[in-house]
């Protein structure tokens, strides 16, 4: 057996409160919701937190270490009679219905309060059938949109194909007229049982009927147009808000824009990741927006007014005399607007000496006599 606190990475006179953190920063790097999941790691740092956040189961493990499994499993402990089941739930939990889960909404308060249910067994069979309420699948979208867009944001009407409630059964899965029945197979459980043999005695576990998905009924005739699903697949046309100043890259999550649920009114939801297209005048660094703009040689020496491209339209630029080539200027607030709508970025003007191609013969003969004038 793993040692608890090597899976959680603390030490072994760690306080209840760095317990409690360390699970926390697992759970959330492990879930297999996340990139950096990993279904059996996160079972692991389940149990080993269970274990080591009780005072009392604590102790048992700090007294009899690595034996501590084979005399739980063979009753020696109190308080964990029920600890197969739990095992048998938590592979479940890391199947395929995991899918369906918005880890993220549930806080780790909801999470720990279903381990101390579970443990002091009250409410557990509540909280399992909110854990378990299935929702509809996440859907995820790439969304173009033009650099301006970005800096004051927008709304965008897109078109997906995802799973809606249908409309024959509302939703039901039911032939209109027809009726839900009990589950032949878990007989309105919504549970199966299953008793295994082993050396050290015989263990029940307890896992969702597949047949009806933990309901306990199954419709008698299933609907013809969605075929006892609830939902059917559609294009579909929706309004969307993009933030002020979103960056490339950036995902926009929109709750409850996902697919539906099989006959349930829980719907995924929708992750928008936005590709901002490149601006010919402008780049972005932050919430600040850089250009360049040109200025001629008397400019340069003498000073004047250059007209500078902003993203609100043209605005004059003093130019002081003697200004070098590749200058920078600021104009401020005349860059990305930040999420709070309350506060802008500045623009940065880098000028530069422009150069012409050709001369006439009057400027040539000035550069001259300015040559002479050792200029």
């Amino acid at each position: 057996m793993e040692d608890y606190y090597k899976i959680l990475g603390v030490d072994r006179n760690a306080s209840q409160e760095e317990i409690r953190d360390a699970f926390r920063r697992l759970a959330q790097k492990y879930h297999p919701d996340k990139p950096t999941g990993d279904a059996e790691k996160f079972k692991k740092i389940n149990e080993a937190y269970q274990v080591l956040s009780d005072p009392e189961k604590r102790k048992m493990y700090d007294q009899y270490g690595a034996s501590f499994e084979q005399v739980r499993q063979k009753g020696g402990f109190s308080g964990f009679e029920n600890f197969r089941d739990w095992a048998a739930y938590m592979d479940a939990m890391m199947g395929e219905q995991a899918k369906h889960w918005d880890f993220e909404d549930l806080g780790f308060a909801d999470l720990e309060d279903l381990f101390s249910d579970f443990f002091s067994f009250g409410g557990f069979e509540e909280k399992k059938r909110r854990f378990w309420k299935k929702k509809g699948e996440d859907i995820k979208i790439d969304l173009t949109i033009t650099f301006r867009e970005a800096v004051f944001g927008c709304e965008k009407e897109i078109k997906i194909e995802k799973y809606i409630q249908c409309k024959r059964c509302n939703g039901t899965g039911l032939e209109p007229g027809s009726r839900y029945i009990t589950c032949p197979h878990c007989r309105g459980s919504g549970k199966i049982q299953n008793v295994r043999s082993t050396i050290f005695g015989t263990f029940s576990t307890v896992s969702t009927c597949h047949f009806c998905q933990g309901e306990g009924k199954i419709p008698e005739k299933k609907c013809i147009l969605c075929h006892g699903k609830g939902r059917v697949k559609k294009k579909t046309s929706i309004k969307i808000k993009i933030p002020a100043g979103i960056d490339d890259g950036q995902i926009i999550r929109f709750r409850n824009q996902g697919n539906i649920g099989e006959r349930t009114k829980v719907a995924g939801d929708l992750y928008v990741k936005i590709h901002v297209k490149k601006d010919p005048v402008f780049t972005r660094r932050g919430f600040d927006i850089y250009s360049k703009e040109k200025m001629t040689i008397s400019q340069a020496f003498l000073g004047g007014k250059i007209k500078v491209k902003t993203l609100e339209g043209d605005v004059y630029l003093k130019i002081p005399p003697r200004t070098h080539s590749g200058q920078v200027f600021r104009l401020r607030n005349k860059g990305v607007v930040y999420p709070s709508g309350r506060k802008r970025g500045d623009q940065f003007v880098t000028v530069e000496i422009e150069i012409p191609e050709r001369l006439t013969k009057r400027q040539k003969e000035l550069i001259e006599k300015l040559k002479e004038e050792g200029l």
